[in-house]
């Protein structure tokens, strides 16, 4: 399929300052995008006419305008990842017969979007709209796992930060750490009633086009009824969602690089 040049330049400058924490020069985008520096003002005069972008003059730095911020709040009114994510869970929860459910990081807690029933399985903590622990999660720490270091540090400052339901779970930084090197190294976390007792979860991460993690997908099922074999065969099913998903939202589909190499949780 062809594109059109200049359509995929202007993305690349607004994803690009997307992912900066504040305004940037003009010649840092240039430079970092890959632009011709006059081909660069021709296309921010355009965004900003437009309110895509704003123009600070005093500090000769572009940001994103309200066009942009628009844009951001037309996706989380349609919840068009919530839709592409429905029918994928639906499907695990026929393949895995257990419950299964989509969480979005916020700061230290995981948020519930999506919950998908199994028939007869009695209702989870993890309904809708519930915000728990991420550290205790299973979905949670399949997000927390893709993270860097200084990002993973960054939510969990000091040890106020780890609470615990079941008096179980990582309770320092280092303990999370050692938490999350089992998780690359499986590709994907798990919870043993860490969040009610007698149930255990398997998530893995869903990762967008930067392959950061934007979600968990997890199953949760009763701990006692579900053996090692079993409980790998839902491992399995998760992961391949959670794959699916990645390819749903346009994301980087890649195996979990290794201990060594990938994001490093530590301390």
């Amino acid at each position: 399929m062809s594109t059109v040049p200049a359509a995929a330049q202007v993305l690349a400058i607004l994803r690009y300052l997307a992912r900066q924490a504040g305004p940037v020069p003009a010649a840092a985008i240039s430079r970092d995008v890959g632009l011709p520096r006059s081909t660069t003002y021709h296309l921010l005069d355009t965004l900003a006419r437009e309110d895509f972008v704003v123009h600070l003059p005093e500090e000769r730095r572009y940001g994103l305008g309200v066009s942009a911020f628009e844009l951001a709040s037309g996706y989380s009114r349609q919840a068009p990842f919530e839709r592409l994510a429905r029918l994928p869970l639906a499907q695990l929860v026929d393949r895995t017969g257990h419950n299964a459910h989509l969480a979005l990081l916020h700061g230290r807690e995981v948020l519930y979007v999506i919950e998908e029933r199994a028939p007869g399985r009695a209702p989870l903590v993890s309904d809708v709209g519930v915000r728990l622990p991420a550290h205790l999660t299973a979905s949670g720490r399949a997000v927390l796992a893709r993270l860097s270091r200084a990002q993973v540090r960054a939510l969990f400052p000091d040890a106020s930060a780890f609470v615990s339901r079941n008096e179980t779970g990582p309770n320092s930084l280092s303990a999370l750490h050692s938490l999350l090197v089992g998780v690359r190294r499986r590709g994907y976390a798990t919870e043993e009633g860490e969040v009610t007792r007698g149930f255990s979860s398997v998530a893995a991460a869903v990762l967008d086009h930067s392959a950061h993690p934007i979600a968990g997908v997890a199953v949760t099922f009763p701990g006692a009824a579900v053996g090692p074999e079993e409980r790998e065969r839902i491992a399995g099913h998760v992961s391949r969602t959670a794959r699916e998903l990645t390819r749903r939202v346009g994301g980087v589909l890649e195996a979990p690089p290794s201990v060594d190499e990938g994001p490093a949780c530590g301390v």
